[in-house]
């Protein structure tokens, strides 16, 4: 990646957002078996919030599978920008993994509550607290693995490593 700073960051936001793509569609094939093993049913959350955060009042009853999936891919592409901006700053491995997981969930979390589509976490059984938690780094673990691979910390900084 050659170009200005901002040219190089743009470009691993790009190549980060298809990352993110990918992570989407491993964490989907997984949430599929869960699902499949589990009995658990889809969730129409993420539509709701979206549409919600369109102006639109979705009642629970409502199950908009194409609004779905347009938050559940959007989601995943706009962070998985981030994390591709993280990679070519140097922001790597499975600490990062870790720390965009946190990022997602608190992203999907902060949408969802503040729209009123969703509840919080803590309201939840504790088996659904780890199935989204579990699904969540699922995503972050692929999304990681595709952006560190892909995308080379060409603007790694040394400055600030020591707090003067």
């Amino acid at each position: 990646m050659a170009g200005s700073r901002g040219q190089v960051l743009l470009a691993a936001a790009a190549r980060g957002a298809m990352c993110g793509l990918a992570g989407v569609a491993v964490m989907t094939a997984g949430e599929k078996v869960e699902q499949f093993l589990t009995k658990r049913p889809n969730s129409y959350i993420p539509a709701r919030t979206l549409l919600t955060l369109l102006g639109q009042r979705p009642d629970d009853a409502q199950k908009p599978l194409v609004w779905n999936h347009v938050m559940h891919w959007g989601t995943g592409a706009l962070l998985g920008s981030v994390r591709g901006i993280w990679a070519v700053t140097g922001i790597r491995g499975p600490l990062a993994n870790t720390k965009h997981t946190v990022v997602r969930l608190a992203f999907d979390q902060t949408l969802e509550n503040a729209t009123g589509a969703g509840a919080p976490p803590t309201s939840w059984p504790g088996k659904e607290q780890v199935v989204d938690v579990t699904h969540k780094a699922v995503y972050s673990l692929a999304t990681g693995l595709a952006a560190d691979r892909w995308i080379r910390p060409v603007l790694e900084s040394r400055r600030g490593t020591t707090s003067h």
